[in-house]
């Protein structure tokens, strides 16, 4: 495994992070604790010291615990980081709502007080906003609180997961220099963050946690006509329609245009994000011992060529399957 720093945190995180949204049981249909828990460990053995959790993520918070308090050494120099969502539901456009209805101090500190508890820990090493919009910033007693949570122990660094596909709806409060880390979609369709956010959290110093890096399975190869998955699990929605034949066009587009073949592709995809300026970390969600050992190997892989990026970057795609 191969570590960067996590932005001027002085933390040392692992290129490959853990995902752990789907260990929730929730949204991803599937799993279960016990299975959760050993594939959370075969990746620690294997180098992983990131890992990202949710309030919002069900019972991944309490799987993570789990599998830390059941790891030797109790987990000991693995980082976690945790989201707080929001009091009140906020829609991806601009919900008009302020940060004293979205995030007042007392919800964020509840919010943080249950995350420990169900960690089974004394502290979170990151805190993330689960969503964000530019228009809060400096308003509220959210800073005061962050500060309060800060010298009490329970939290060491802040950052901010930007709304899906809005990588500029973060660019204010970043410029404040509050933030310690961005999480952001950023994989080989979605490249909008390396316009302006990237290279802002580079001058800033701020780390970037890559997310959905595997297109939610799309630049896995395994999504093309006909695809199916577990009554239950959201990707019927995610995929809903004729997306799964516009997902397979793109693809085989790009395996012809880099003259790979598919199994090589979620490699492709990995290395693609790492490439990204300031990125520090990429969030994986790996469910099965086979797709840990898949990801963590990427650390074997030489990071793509010049060329091999300016082929990629002609397969940007505008889309948000999220709405």
């Amino acid at each position: 495994m191969r570590y960067r720093e996590l932005g001027r945190t002085g933390l040392t995180v692992s290129e490959i992070g853990y995902g752990a949204w789907g260990l929730g049981q929730g949204a991803w249909v599937g799993a279960d604790d016990d299975s959760g828990v050993r594939a959370l460990h075969r990746a620690l053995e294997l180098g992983v010291n990131f890992i990202d959790t949710a309030r919002g993520y069900d019972r991944s918070e309490r799987v993570v615990g789990r599998a830390l308090k059941e790891f030797p050494g109790g987990g000991d120099g693995v980082y976690v980081a945790t989201k707080a969502g929001p009091r009140v539901p906020v829609p991806l456009e601009s919900s008009g709502l302020d940060v004293t209805e979205t995030f007042p101090g007392w919800h964020l500190r509840e919010s943080v007080e249950t995350s420990l508890r169900e960690l089974d820990r004394d502290h979170v090493d990151l805190l993330q906003l689960h969503t964000w919009e530019d228009e809060w910033t400096g308003r509220g007693d959210l800073l005061e609180t962050v500060d309060a949570l800060k010298q009490e122990g329970k939290i060491r660094f802040f950052g901010i997961s930007v709304k899906d596909h809005q990588p500029d709806n973060v660019l204010n409060v970043l410029r404040t220099g509050v933030l310690d880390t961005v999480q952001v979609i950023y994989n080989i369709f979605e490249q909008a963050p390396s316009d302006t956010l990237l290279p802002a959290c580079e001058e800033y110093g701020v780390g970037v946690i890559g997310r959905v890096v595997l297109d939610e399975g799309a630049l896995t190869g395994s999504v093309r006509s006909g695809v199916t998955f577990p009554e239950g699990d959201w990707r019927n929605w995610y995929f809903r329609e004729d997306r799964p034949a516009q997902v397979e066009k793109r693809v085989d587009a790009l395996l012809v245009d880099l003259g790979i073949p598919v199994e090589e592709l979620p490699s492709t995809a990995l290395r693609f994000a790492l490439a990204g300026p300031a990125v520090s970390t990429v969030i994986v969600g790996m469910r099965s011992l086979t797709n840990v050992e898949r990801n963590a190997a990427v650390a074997e892989e030489l990071p793509l060529s010049p060329e091999q990026l300016g082929l990629l970057a002609r397969h940007r795609w505008q889309k948000n399957f999220y709405s």
